[in-house]
This record gives C-alpha cells, sequence and structure tokens, in this order.
C-alpha cells in the first residue's frame, strides 16, 4: 500500500514538471518530448501488479468417520395401565305417584390392573379384575349385583411367528356372601346361603401353546390343565348339597382337563371397545356333560374422556353348580378413567 502512494507520488509529480517545462519554452525539441514520455510510461504502475496476492484452494469434500457416543437411554419392556369404573343410579317415587315404583340406589364399581412385559421371546402378562356391586330396594334391604374377583398370570416363549409355548396361573372367586332370596309373601324373603368368598374358589394351572396372529387376539390350548375347586364354608352345604362337586367330606376337589382360552379385546368402531373372553373346560374321565363352557364380555361406548356407557354380560354353562345355562347382564352409566 506504502508503495502504491509512492509511485503516485512520484507519477504526479513528474506529470507536473513536463507540463510546466513545456509551457516556459517552445523551442523544446519533439524526439525529447517523446523519450520523456516513454519514460514517464516506464515509470507507471501496474495496479494489478500490486493487488493484495490471494490464494485459490480447491474445496474438497469427502467423508469422515465421526465417532458417536451412545446417549444413556434405557429400553423399557414393561406396560401397565390401571382401569377405575365407577357406576351409580338411583330412583325414587312419591307416595301417590300413580304408575308405582319402589326407590332405589345402586353402585357398581371396576378396577382392572394389567402388567405386561415384552422382551422377545419371552413375555409376561398378568391381570387383575375386581368387580363389585350393590342395590338397595325399599323394604328389601341391601342385595349384591356383581361380585367377582379373577387374576391370570401367563408366562410364553416364542416359538415361531405367531406360536408360543405358555404356562398360565388362574385365580377366581367373589369378595362377599351371595343368597338366593325365596319370596314369602307379604313382603317377606327368605335368605338362603349359596356362595362366599373361597366358597366356590377356583385356581387353575395350564401348559400348552398360545397362537396370536395379531395384538387383539388370542388363543391358548391348554393341553395340561389342573384345576383345583374350593369350598371352605360349611354353611352352604345345607341349601347346596352338590356343594360345586367337591365331596361333602372335603373342601377342596381336583380336576385334570384339556382346556381353551380364547380372548379378544379390540376398538370395533369409533369410540367403541369390545372386550371378550370365552374358556372351555374339558376334565378327564368324565362326562361330556360336564364340560364347562363360560363366555364374558364388556362392551364400553365412551361419551367423553370420563363418562362411559358400559354393557357386560355372563354366560355360563357348568352342571357342577346348576343344571342347565346361566346368564346375568347389566347395563350402566358412569365414570371409567385409565392412566396412564
Amino acid at each position: 500500500m506504502l508503495k502504491t502512494r509512492l509511485g503516485l507520488l512520484l507519477l504526479a509529480s513528474i506529470t507536473f514538471s513536463i507540463s510546466a517545462i513545456a509551457q516556459q519554452t517552445d523551442s523544446l525539441k519533439i524526439d525529447s518530448i517523446k523519450i520523456d514520455t516513454a519514460q514517464v510510461n516506464k515509470l507507471r504502475i501496474d495496479s494489478r501488479k500490486n493487488a493484495i496476492p490471494t490464494r485459490a484452494r480447491p474445496i474438497q469434500i469427502q467423508r469422515e468417520q465421526i465417532p458417536v457416543t451412545l446417549l444413556d437411554y434405557k429400553v423399557n419392556h414393561w406396560k401397565k395401565f390401571i382401569v377405575l369404573g365407577l357406576n351409580f343410579s338411583q330412583s325414587a317415587f312419591s307416595n301417590n305417584y300413580s304408575a308405582g315404583g319402589v326407590n332405589s340406589i345402586a353402585l357398581g364399581s371396576n378396577v382392572i390392573y394389567h402388567t405386561e412385559y415384552n422382551n422377545a421371546p419371552f413375555s409376561y402378562v398378568s391381570e387383575l379384575n375386581l368387580t363389585y356391586g350393590v342395590a338397595k330396594n325399599k323394604g328389601q334391604g341391601k342385595r349384591k349385583t356383581n361380585d367377582r374377583i379373577y387374576y391370570d398370570n401367563k408366562i410364553a416363549s416364542q416359538l415361531s411367528k405367531h406360536w408360543y409355548v405358555f404356562g398360565a396361573l388362574t385365580f377366581e372367586s367373589q369378595f362377599d356372601k351371595g343368597f338366593n332370596y325365596v319370596d314369602l309373601g307379604g313382603g317377606k324373603f327368605d335368605s338362603q346361603l349359596i356362595s362366599n368368598f373361597m366358597s366356590p374358589g377356583y385356581l387353575t394351572e395350564s401348559v400348552g401353546f398360545e397362537y396370536k396372529p395379531t395384538g387383539y387376539f388370542d388363543l391358548r390350548l391348554g393341553t395340561g390343565t389342573a384345576r383345583q375347586t374350593f369350598v371352605l364354608n360349611e354353611d352352604i352345604k345345607k341349601f347346596r348339597p352338590d356343594n360345586y362337586g367337591v365331596d361333602t367330606n372335603k373342601t377342596v376337589k381336583n380336576d385334570l382337563a384339556f382346556q381353551v382360552v380364547a380372548l379378544f379385546d379390540k376398538d370395533i368402531m369409533k369410540n367403541v371397545h369390545l372386550n371378550a373372553r370365552y374358556a372351555l373346560f374339558v376334565p378327564y374321565g368324565q362326562n361330556i356333560e360336564y364340560i364347562t363352557h363360560r363366555l364374558d364380555m364388556v362392551i364400553s361406548a365412551r361419551v367423553n374422556k370420563l363418562i362411559n356407557v358400559t354393557i357386560n354380560g355372563t354366560m355360563l354353562y357348568d352342571k357342577h353348580t346348576v343344571k342347565g345355562v346361566q346368564g346375568t347382564e347389566g347395563l350402566a352409566l358412569g365414570v371409567l378413567y385409565r392412566f396412564p
């Protein structure tokens, strides 16, 4: 930069001197003027030669291996959820209501706790289902409307894409006493105790094969199944002489059987969910009439985030219990909450 400034200053000085000489004398030779002009031209500075030097480097793009540190994440193989349901209904009539009616109040509850572990090829599923409901009608007192304890555990190992080998342990009973009410007339009823906690109670161990083609359908084939039937309350024998198939001198009966359990759990349409469970129990060494069938179905229709309409029903055929097909059905509107 300093050289450039000095060059420009020198050039300006020479040009100014030549111009002054030309104005002072007319006798200057043309040749000398040409020579001086040539010398001046030699002194001119080419700015391109004095520009700031730059170095052009070609851009090279190549793949580099960058080490990546694994993030501190843990895989959670557990899946858990809890469903809480509460149903309430009430009706009241004035004494002079022309259509008649009985004042009543009913309360029902349902709790489902589901735990699932999946780490292929191993899986574990556990579900606890508790149901209880009572109703009170004027002049009749409290009566049970629903009562069940169901606890199912299953361990499985995958054999192929859809087939597993499994082992299961299931417990089933009830919370409270169950009565058969006999109308004696005049608004009086005779209460007959026919069931209680662990009277009957069922404990079932099963091993076999499981077919699971989708996430919402499960079929178990229990080729080796054992069931223990418990009747611990001796007062039941008075009104249940069959004692649920247990010898009246004993409190437990053992059965070996072939068992089939089919499970279906899916949204069948928007905001409508169907849960169904069918169980077939074929005891070895007994007549075909003692085969047990049980079907449990629950249809839940969501009104909003909390309010649900629920229809549940059970169909049971068990000759050790009663002759013929048994059934129960219930319709409820209440609060149903699932978390997480």
